[in-house]
């Protein structure tokens, strides 16, 4: 055990005396926990050696199942790799007695970090910043819905009940102040349990759907720690939600005539003198910027697979939804898949808007990374920024079925480059899985379509 880490353990242990159990976990490639409980008296050896837990971790599908494809399944033996803390994520879970937790990081039997890790992926893209003398700037922004506990007769979700007005809204209110007080407790508890995590949340608004919010994560020179803390984020609304006896879903297309939930990246970039390197009175005349952009315009596509990761990211792609559809950017327009928000010279940032809440985090991240690396290393030029209406200006159309992305992103030389061969392998070969499992499945729609009523 290093010295901080056995610091950080002992000022715990310290400071709650109470906690008898600890959740310590992986995120897997849908962000899906996986781990074990540890009691007190044996996590200091999770600190000292390690947690194992098997390299299939990351060849789940999201069902929970071996992707044996991959190799990490029986070819591999199910081999356990040990999983080290990750510094500063060890705090108390509010909504569970005497329950700490603990997110990990997965390293290979030689000591050596493993390559299906996602956070390991982020880590290296952000090394490649470092030798450039810069540092990465990010915050994110997540999109989510309050949903009943009890589905509709078909099983499908449907909007809580609320908690004063006692009805179901169907409604669309973006902004409403009427609909964050109704659930004002909640998102209080929300706040107050992020705080104790230590998840920075700085604002919320009620977005367009019922029951849909938006929560934004603060900025923070550390890409790592802000997808760490988006994790957590997202397991405290869910168990929140649950508390007060609903549901919350990231799931990005809950009703098919309602709006999506989306995962927003924000990025700049810092010099060694703290300087954001895109500053400028106009984004047009700051060279960086439009070499950033460029890139991740270059590499949208390639991506696609990554931003919107199952079957239901796709029912978020439609026109005219606040939702990308061709690889574009603008200056202030939510139409776009880059955009430039509206911000003084010295805070101006690139707006990913690509991926659905069900993304996982780190590796979004890491690939808006990559895109602007790539811009910025090859001195990329972008087109001209769109203007008015963003889904009737041309651009290069991005793969929005699921079978279509997958194969792209297992054919991008740019993503082999980027992530490593062997990542884009495994990942291509797990949504290939998922993908043609989805696809097996008979739906009561083309039953009733093409078989014709009852």
């Amino acid at each position: 055990m290093n010295d901080v880490a056995n610091d950080e353990l002992e000022r715990f242990l310290i400071a709650h005396p109470t906690v008898r159990f600890f959740d310590a976990f992986v995120n897997d490639l849908n962000t899906v926990e996986r781990g074990k409980r540890i009691d007190r008296d044996g996590i200091a050896r999770v600190f000292e050696r390690g947690m194992p837990l098997p390299g299939s971790m990351y060849a789940l599908d999201i069902e929970g199942g071996t992707i044996e494809a991959t190799g990490l399944g029986f070819d591999d033996g199910d081999a356990d790799r040990p999983c080290m803390p990750i510094p500063g994520t060890l705090v108390t879970v509010p909504w569970q007695a005497e329950v700490a937790q603990l997110q990990l990081r997965m390293f290979d039997q030689d000591g050596s970090r493993f390559f299906g890790d996602p956070r390991w992926l982020l880590e290296q893209l952000v090394g490649t910043f470092t030798a450039l003398g810069l540092t990465p700037v990010v915050a994110i922004e997540y999109e989510f819905y309050l949903v009943d506990a009890l589905r509709t007769a078909e099983g499908l979700p449907q909007p809580p009940a609320g908690p004063l007005t006692r009805r179901r809204e169907f409604r669309t209110q973006i902004n409403s102040m009427t609909d964050l007080n109704e659930y004002s407790d909640l998102l209080a508890e929300i706040d107050r349990v992020c705080r104790l995590q230590d998840v920075p949340a700085t604002s919320s608004l009620a977005e367009y759907g019922p029951g849909q919010y938006e929560v934004n994560l603060a900025h923070a020179a550390d890409a790592l720690r802000v997808c760490d803390e988006a994790l957590r984020f997202k397991r405290i609304v869910k168990s929140v939600a649950r508390a007060h006896g609903c549901d919350a879903t990231f799931l990005p297309k809950p009703y098919r005539d309602m709006a999506g939930s989306g995962l927003h990246v924000h990025v700049s970039l810092l010099d060694k003198s703290g300087r954001n390197i895109f500053a400028a009175a106009d984004p047009l005349a700051s060279p960086r910027l439009r070499h950033a952009i460029a890139g991740t315009l270059a590499t949208l596509a390639d991506g696609m697979a990554l931003c919107a990761p199952g079957a239901n990211s796709y029912r978020r792609f439609r026109s005219e939804a606040y939702v990308p559809v061709h690889a574009d950017w603008s200056i202030n327009n939510r139409g776009s898949a880059i955009r430039v928000p509206a911000a003084d010279a010295e805070n101006l940032r690139i707006e990913h808007r690509l991926a659905g809440a069900d993304a996982n985090p780190y590796l979004v991240v890491a690939w808006v990374l990559a895109g602007i690396h790539h811009g910025l290393t090859r001195e990329l030029e972008p087109p001209p920024p769109v203007t008015g209406n963003a889904y009737q200006q041309p651009g290069e159309p991005l793969p929005v079925h699921w079978s279509e992305a997958v194969e792209r992103f297992a054919r991008s030389e740019f993503a082999a480059r980027y992530l490593g061969e062997k990542f884009v392998e495994l990942y291509a070969t797990v949504k290939r899985a998922e993908c043609q499992e989805f696809a097996s499945h008979i739906t009561p729609l083309e039953i009733q379509r093409y078989l014709g009523p009852l």
